[in-house]
């Protein structure tokens, strides 16, 4: 017997079920994926860079918010939930529910094997998509490296990296600089990532 199709999710219909669901959940194209679990290396990146924001965009108008808050693309397009995002200004959500945010100033990602071609693929081209985001970071979990992609303003989109830990990475979206060896602190490079914690089988194949 053919298997069935899965049926097509409105974004309306998905995040009912998402508000619900005890896991968390990205969508996209009318489908749900459960998220990845992740990594202690990568849970010590996240916390790091986070704090570190938070100390360097204290006296701001900056908020930095962790995994838990999703971001959408637009109505229909894609719901994720970065890594890190930091928002400047007021922030604006879907639909006055404080869930989900649609104007994130910079969202940066940490890279895992299941996700990376995800956070630099589609993931990546929808983010694009949103108007008021400035900057795009990914960072490594295998060596000491941040890649920054800059939107300018004639809508293109530049690159950068930085590597090394005796090195600073700026973010111009929010006049501030983040040592690497701060984004790393207590991090074993080099190894295999681990264990993963509980979670789903990965990003949007």
């Amino acid at each position: 017997m053919a298997a069935q199709p899965t049926p097509r999710l409105s974004p309306a219909e998905y995040l009912e079920i998402e508000r619900a669901a005890e896991t968390r959940h990205e969508y996209f194209d009318g489908q749900m994926f459960a998220m990845a679990g992740g990594s202690y290396r990568q849970s010590l990146i996240i916390f790091n860079l986070a704090s570190e924001l938070r100390d360097a965009l204290k006296g701001k108008p900056c908020g930095v918010a962790g995994q838990d808050l999703r971001t959408s693309v637009s109505a229909d397009g894609l719901y994720a939930y970065p890594d890190v995002l930091v928002v400047c200004g007021e922030p604006r959500f879907l639909d006055g529910r404080g869930d989900t945010i649609i104007n994130p100033t910079l969202i940066i990602e940490v890279l895992s094997p299941s996700t990376e071609a995800y956070d630099r693929g589609l993931k990546f081209a929808q983010y694009r998509k949103i108007e008021s985001l400035q900057e795009y970071m990914l960072v490594s979990q295998a060596e000491a490296l941040v890649e920054v992609f800059r939107r300018r303003a004639n809508g293109e989109w530049s690159y950068s990296e930085v590597a090394g830990l005796d090195s600073v990475c700026s973010l111009e979206s929010v006049e501030c600089r983040v040592a690497l060896a701060e984004i790393y602190a207590k991090v074993t490079l080099g190894e295999p990532a681990g264990n993963r914690l509980p979670g789903g089988s990965g990003g949007i194949e």
